[in-house]
């Protein structure tokens, strides 16, 4: 079952003790996004809850207690009527009692120019990245939130999605399908932790579990968020470990100088940290899945490695390239979201089975996409073809170059671009992959970072939302710390790449060596004479405050080798007319 992200505190001691010595990370109609607040705007718009107050009943603190008899501190919103009704849970770090006026302290970091996070609609009642009870409970539900183990008003020591945490859900949920006011259905809901949390809990079958909504979460902590490609991420990281400290009762982890220092050297904090490992594969329920163009580097990976892993049989995939939260409080998805439960927790007939099980949504440009339905990810009649690296004419082509060239660029501050020029309405949804022969003239080993951009008809580009409401994003980014290109021959497929993250293979000066980038899922429409360019460089494509890699290993001039022997190419995935 999963483990606890972080090990012992006795571990810990010892291993800071030797690194003391020894000094001595269905088509729909074109849609257009509206109403998207200015940069610096407060975003969160808190609606009123006047006329239901005489309608729910609101029950704060309520002890849940555990198999090994620690109270977890529940809020519970329910119908105020006589009758049982179908349970919507949500598991929190951050404080189950955590109101919309504080978002704006959360959202801080967004809260500047080149961000736009949407409107984020929800009534005083709604925690972070929770569902929204002014929005459930006059449909016949019961909400209910609760603070995960030793954090705010739950006893216990904290951690982070332990083993022990899904024991905790485990009991949780069993307690909520057993009450008076409850029809034995519960189902699941949340965003980022309240996602993950789900995949958590699911993967420990509590009967009265039915269905879940994990809406962005990530499946694999070390690939997803610690470490992009091999390459420690430096700023959410850093941030988010000393965040989950605020409610905990005792420190969550290592000190922050000693995760630094573990964060700063893979091979070291491999061995004493262990990720968060879910058994993806013992989830069976019912399940309806956000993914995510837009948040690439936290949850994109992940939410689509739960679709493809999961075992349920019944199964949808909600994808979108907007702000996640506005995109999870909008009127569409709440809609989707209630027609699933209506389904699933109440039984009720209303067509979710009969919808194909991908949400496809294509984007055009930074507000304009189209939405279809598709029978599964990766799309089934996906043409994959090779666009080959050709550095004398500095672009992508469909033949590979008979004369073999060489890029070069400065380490630390230089990039090389090649770009091709669409002849015909073309989209590309899926994964792309990248192969490249590279060298460094200094050290042993290189950073890569790649991003794929879309450039309008007159070569300017066009943008896309990234993490976090960023709205000067790319198409898609990928990653890679050379040292760590060998690939898992078992997981990886031809046009997803694996990396085992097990053995380090350093390199000489000057030595080539083929490398192979995992470019995360995207889907874009790129209009004849639109072009598509490919970026390589050894820094962040774009500045961002909640996404930076700033403990590279790079050195003198990195080169690209294409043509010739050096198949260096784009992989894409080709949709189709």
């Amino acid at each position: 079952m999963q483990k606890n992200i972080f090990i012992t505190n006795f571990k810990f001691l010892a291993i800071f003790l030797i690194l003391l010595c020894s000094a001595c990370a269905s088509t729909s109609p074109e849609a257009e996004s509206a109403n998207y607040a200015e940069p610096g705007d407060n975003p969160v718009q808190i609606q009123t809850v006047d006329t239901l107050v005489d309608k729910v009943i609101i029950e704060r603190d309520i002890p849940i207690y555990t198999r090994d008899g620690v109270r977890l501190s529940a809020r519970i919103y329910r119908p105020n009527k006589i009758g049982q009704f179908p349970v919507i849970m949500s598991f929190t770090a951050y404080g189950k009692d955590l109101g919309p006026t504080k978002y704006p302290k959360v959202l801080e970091h967004n809260a500047k120019p080149d961000f736009d996070l949407g409107p984020i609609n929800v009534s005083p009642w709604t925690t972070w990245e929770a569902p929204d009870p002014a929005f459930w409970v006059p449909e016949d539900y019961v909400v209910i939130y609760v603070d995960s183990r030793g954090y705010f008003g739950s006893q216990g020591k904290a951690a982070i999605l332990s083993e022990r945490d899904g024991n905790d859900f485990y009991d949780a949920i069993e307690w909520a399908g057993t009450q008076t006011w409850s029809n034995g259905h519960v189902g699941l809901n949340g965003v980022s932790y309240l996602a993950i949390s789900q995949w958590v809990a699911a993967s420990a079958r509590p009967p009265h579990l039915k269905a879940i909504i994990p809406w962005e979460g990530q499946t694999d902590a070390y690939r997803e968020v610690l470490y992009h490609g091999g390459i420690p991420e430096t700023a959410f990281t850093d941030f988010w470990i000393n965040k989950v400290n605020t409610g905990a009762k005792s420190r969550v982890g290592p000190p922050g100088f000693l995760f630094s220092f573990l964060h700063q050297r893979p091979w070291l904090f491999k061995r004493v940290v262990d990720p968060i490992n879910i058994e993806l594969s013992k989830i069976d329920v019912p399940a309806l899945i956000a993914a995510t163009w837009s948040d690439q580097g936290l949850h994109s990976r992940g939410s689509f490695q739960g679709y493809k892993s999961i075992s349920s049989d019944e199964k949808w995939l909600f994808t979108h390239g907007r702000p996640k939260w506005s995109t999870y409080y909008s009127e569409e998805a709440l809609e989707f979201q209630k027609k699933f439960f209506d389904h699933f927790l109440k039984g009720e007939p209303t067509g979710i089975t009969d919808l194909k099980p991908v949400r496809l949504e294509v984007r055009e440009t930074l507000t304009k996409y189209k939405v279809r339905y598709e029978d599964d990810w990766p799309i089934p009649r996906t043409e994959y073809r090779a666009l080959f690296l050709d550095q004398e004419k500095q672009s992508l082509t469909h033949d590979r170059p008979r004369q073999e060239t060489t890029a070069n660029y400065d380490a630390k501050s230089g990039t090389v671009t090649y770009q091709i020029q669409f002849d015909e309405d073309t989209e590309l949804s899926g994964n792309m992959k990248l192969k490249l022969w590279v060298s460094t003239s200094r050290g042993s080993d290189m950073d890569l970072f790649i991003g794929v951009n879309k450039l309008d008809i007159n070569g300017d580009k066009v943008d896309f939302y990234g993490k976090t409401g960023f709205n000067k994003g790319v198409v898609a980014l990928g990653w890679l710390r050379v040292s760590e290109r060998k690939l898992d021959e078992q997981t990886s497929e031809p046009w997803l790449p694996v990396l085992t993250h097990r053995d380090t293979d350093k390199i000489s000066p000057d030595q080539i060596v083929p490398v192979n980038i995992e470019i995360l899922p995207s889907s874009t429409l790129f209009r004849k004479g639109e072009s598509l360019e490919l970026t390589i460089q050894g820094h962040d494509i774009f500045d961002h405050p909640m996404l930076a890699h700033d403990r590279t290993v790079n050195k003198g001039i990195h080169s690209v080798h294409t043509g010739g022997v050096y198949d260096s190419h784009l992989l894409i995935p080709v949709i189709p007319n």
